[in-house]
């Protein structure tokens, strides 16, 4: 058993005497705001007419290959989760692809992610770590506004924080866009630029937030953590988009797993993606909740998708 991936670990938050995730106050960021307003506009404005479909292709090749080995693997299940290990070589490139997705840097992502997955498991969290507003106001608060809790716990990144090559990506992931938008431009012009960059970007950023506001609010479940404050729903229309991560119920009850898509008929590229990286040898010590201590406080309840699961085998409720 992995018990280092013990499934109520929080990665790189520690608490501190008195934080809490529920007081505090939503504040405009003005540099996502900004990132996010621009690569929208510029999509909306200017994509319809320079269109075509050697543009669309590039759009969807380079979406689809950066959520897959940046955002899913690089970002998600190695930096973040560390559900499986890798070359040092190999993590930094998966971690500039994620870079490149256009979210924020490393260290951003991992900050947000952690405090989102510890505020969840508490009785009682912020709206904005939970995605109970409308989707209107939620929208808002998740692309163009940061929270600021009274009693914040602080992080420890670790090996992470202290690496160099992240530590530039922290600071320049804008900037990562311009070698792509360069060899786009070399290759097909603005239309490349255009789709491959503004529309990509504004896609993915609009997309995340999005499944996650549904994955908070409806959808099946197969397993409720009984003293979380915030359950999780799988997507399942969005399980190819995301690489898998759509399948967030799963991922609530088992999140250093590896694997996410845990059931037959689930979807999941981005666990697919690790193991060809296993049989490579670029992949090792791949944590899935077979592997991982038996979890306590999961609950089994019917699926209203009217599927028939059976639990994996470090669920104990």
């Amino acid at each position: 058993m992995h018990e280092e991936h013990g499934a109520d670990k929080v990665n790189s938050l520690v608490e501190i005497p008195g934080c809490s995730a529920v007081e505090g106050v939503v504040r405009w960021d003005p540099v996502h705001s900004l990132w996010n307003g621009i690569m929208l506009a510029a999509s909306l404005a200017l994509a319809p007419l320079l269109a075509s479909w050697s543009a669309i292709a590039v759009f969807l090749v380079l979406t689809g290959a950066s959520l897959l080995l940046g955002h899913s693997v690089g970002f998600h299940r190695l930096l973040i989760h560390r559900s499986f290990a890798c070359p040092l070589w190999l993590e930094r490139v998966l971690v500039w692809i994620g870079t490149a997705v256009g979210m924020s840097g490393p260290f951003w992502m991992i900050r947000t992610h952690d405090l989102r997955d510890w505020a969840q498991r508490q009785s009682a969290c912020h709206d904005y770590l939970a995605h109970r507003r409308p989707m209107l106001i939620d929208a808002w608060w998740q692309l163009h506004c940061r929270l600021e809790l009274a009693n914040p716990p602080a992080f420890d990144l670790g090996r992470a924080g202290r690496d160099r090559f992240y530590r530039f990506l922290e600071s320049s992931w804008m900037a990562q866009q311009i070698p792509l938008a360069a060899l786009l431009y070399a290759s097909g012009g603005w239309s490349w630029v255009v789709w491959g960059v503004c529309v990509r970007v504004s896609a993915c950023v609009t997309g995340h937030w999005f499944v996650g506001h549904l994955a908070h609010r409806r959808g099946p479940q197969s397993l409720l953590v009984e003293s979380a404050g915030v359950q999780a729903h799988d997507v399942p229309w969005a399980a190819i988009p995301t690489m898998g991560e759509a399948w967030h119920n799963n991922h609530h009850a088992f999140p250093g797993s590896a694997r996410i898509g845990l059931y037959p008929g689930q979807s999941d590229w981005g666990y697919r993606a690790i193991l060809i990286l296993a049989k490579l040898g670029l992949a090792w010590d791949i944590v899935t909740p077979e592997t991982m201590a038996q979890r306590r406080g999961l609950k089994r309840v019917a699926r209203n998708d009217g599927a028939a699961v059976s639990p994996p085998q470090a669920a104990r409720g």
